[in-house]
């Protein structure tokens, strides 16, 4: 049984246009939004885990990104939809901003991000996939223990996550 569905977010649930954290050139890929509905029906968590460094690198702020989100939740309730967390990595070794220019355990490969939702929504790691584009999201769902990483390569993304929730009947 599924009990929650981990997203990273540029190139999974949003177009990859670079460092995104300005809502005009936020982009959903096709079907992200009604895959989120999606997940809200079947009554799985949607969870978004995404590595910002854009922040460390002093790109744009916290702020600006807490702003995109706001903005994708305003998004989906457009259609009835909504994501339950948003965890973010603001770190980046080779940053430029003091604070977030460090090695810390929660930039992807790394699991901190996923335990720490899995803990605060009291989530079985096993009960649980994650849809990634890059093989850092997959590393880190097979470290905190994920049932699966998928990797969406592009396409609908209703499509991919109804296919893998087929398997895993939530």
């Amino acid at each position: 049984m599924i009990q929650a569905i981990f997203f990273d977010r540029d190139g999974v649930l949003n177009e990859e246009v670079g460092y995104l954290w300005e809502v005009e050139k936020s982009k959903w890929i096709d079907g992200a939004r009604d895959a989120i509905k999606f997940c809200n029906g079947r009554g799985l968590l949607a969870i978004v885990v995404t590595n910002q460094s854009g922040i460390a690198r002093g790109m744009y702020t916290a702020r600006e990104v807490d702003n995109l989100h706001d903005f994708m939740q305003r998004s989906l309730a457009e259609v009835g939809a909504h994501i339950d967390a948003f965890y973010y990595c603001p770190h980046h070794p080779e940053g430029i901003v003091e604070e977030f220019s460090i090695e810390c355990d929660c930039r992807k490969p790394k699991p901190s991000l996923i335990l720490r939702a899995c803990e605060d929504f009291n989530i079985n790691p096993a009960q649980a996939i994650m849809f990634g584009d890059s093989e850092r999201d997959i590393e880190a769902a097979k470290a905190a223990g994920l049932r699966a990483g998928i990797f969406f390569e592009g396409g609908n993304l209703l499509e991919a996550v109804k296919v893998h929730c087929k398997e895993g009947e939530p």
